[in-house]
């Protein structure tokens, strides 16, 4: 695997940024690691960070570079600051920058397929948030998404007294003083919205700990799912919010995948 610390400049959100890649390399002769790659643009996992995180969080925390050499997928992780993968009311425009600008950079930058079925996003926490969003808002051009303790339903986060010492400041400077439910950013609003649409819809993996203090959150998620056409992969068991769980079950996404084959190291 080849591993880029990507800096550039970004003219949505009119700043400098970074993302990290993971990038397939064949090698016959490399010690202790499967390497493997498909010939022509890669397929492409784009894996994003919880709200306390930034780009580099999965490669210091996770394995991700050794799993994915197994399968010959592209890994991005783009930086989005505290965002919640938003065009934030008294902020920056994540949403954008997420949805349209780093794609189109990514693939002009590195050898990345723009199949729909080449294409994936996941995240943890307020990253499996984003990655559903991108998957039900942007449903053309990724095949599947997953979520991994995502903060999923944020309508009711938001006005839940236990989780504001985490949101209290910060859901103003995202959302505005409206309401989030029945907006394009509440994804149980998406899943009944972009469920009556015609056209592809992608796949969905879920998880989270039984432990874990946004389950709740994760349940609601899956029960409005159930009540749509999506194909939901839904998986619960002991765990709590934290990297050791995660490091397991981003093993479980990739396996998940619905990926291509690829050629032998």
């Amino acid at each position: 695997m080849a591993l880029i610390e990507c800096r550039f400049f970004s003219e949505t959100l009119k700043l400098s940024t970074s993302m990290t890649v993971i990038l397939p390399q064949r090698t016959a002769s490399q010690i202790g690691m499967d390497g493997k790659a498909s010939t022509g643009r890669h397929q492409t996992l784009y894996l994003l960070h919880g709200l306390s995180d930034d780009d580099s969080i999965w490669l210091r925390r996770t394995s991700i570079e050794r799993y994915a050499s197994a399968y010959g997928l592209a890994v991005v992780m783009p930086q989005v600051h505290r965002s919640f993968y938003t065009d934030m009311k008294r902020g920056d425009r994540y949403w954008t920058f997420l949805s349209e600008e780093l794609p189109t950079l990514a693939r002009s930058f590195f050898p990345l397929s723009d199949a729909r079925e080449d294409n994936f996003v996941a995240g943890l926490s307020m990253g499996g948030y984003g990655a559903f969003k991108l998957a039900l808002r942007k449903p053309e051009h990724y095949a599947a998404a997953a979520s991994l303790s995502g903060a999923l339903d944020v309508a009711s986060l938001s006005t839940d007294p236990a989780h504001q010492h985490l949101i209290g400041e910060l859901f103003p400077l995202v959302y505005g003083d409206e309401p989030i439910a029945g907006t394009d950013n509440d994804l149980l609003w998406l899943l009944q919205e972009q469920g009556k649409k015609p056209g592809p819809k992608p796949e969905l993996f879920q998880c989270c700990g039984t432990e874990d203090f946004l389950y709740d959150s994760n349940l609601a998620f899956r029960d409005a799912c159930r009540q749509t056409d999506y194909e939901l992969a839904y998986h619960e068991g002991p765990g709590t919010h934290e990297w050791g769980y995660w490091d397991a079950r981003i093993q479980d996404v990739l396996a998940w995948l619905p990926l291509r084959k690829p050629a032998q190291g």
